[in-house]
C-alpha cells in the first residue's frame, strides 16, 4: 500500500536469522548477474512479482553470520503476492515506524534493518536548509 513498507516472516528452516521478520528481499547473484537483474529477479522469486526498480544506494554489512556487499532498490508493488514457500510464512503491510516499535518485542534481520535505518536517512528525512 501507498507509503507503507512490506515486512515478512522468514521461515524457520532459513540458514540465516530463520523466524525474523525482515524488511526488505534479496539474495545472492548468479554469476555475471547485475545487481538490478538480480534484485529483480529476487523480488519474483520471493514476491510472485515485478515491478521498476528504482536504485537507492550501495549496501555493505557484515556480521558473525552474514557478510551483505549489494545495492538498495525500491520498488512499488500493491499486491497481491506470491509468497515463496521456503522463504517466507507472511507478510503484512506496516507504515514504516511501526518496524520501530516492533523490533522492541520480535526479531528482525539486523542488515535489513541497516538497510531501513539507511532508507530513512537518505529519502525519508528532508535535507536541513542552509
Amino acid at each position: 500500500m501507498r507509503g507503507e513498507l512490506l515486512i515478512h516472516l522468514r521461515t524457520p528452516r532459513k540458514d540465516v536469522y530463520p523466524a525474523h521478520w525482515d524488511v526488505a528481499v534479496g539474495g545472492v547473484l548468479a554469476a555475471g548477474e547485475s545487481f538490478e537483474v538480480g534484485a529483480g529477479r529476487e523480488l519474483a522469486e520471493e514476491l510472485g512479482v515485478s515491478a521498476p526498480l528504482e536504485p537507492l544506494f550501495p549496501v555493505r554489512y557484515a556480521d558473525a553470520d552474514t557478510v551483505v556487499h549489494g545495492m538498495a532498490y525500491r520498488a512499488e508493488h500493491d499486491g497481491p503476492f506470491r509468497f515463496q514457500p521456503e522463504e517466507i510464512v507472511r507478510g503484512e503491510f506496516v507504515v514504516v515506524d511501526e518496524v520501530t516499535i516492533r523490533t522492541a518485542r520480535e526479531p528482525f534481520c539486523p542488515d535489513g534493518l541497516v538497510v531501513l535505518a539507511e532508507y530513512r536517512r537518505r529519502v525519508l528525512t528532508p535535507p536541513s536548509g542552509g
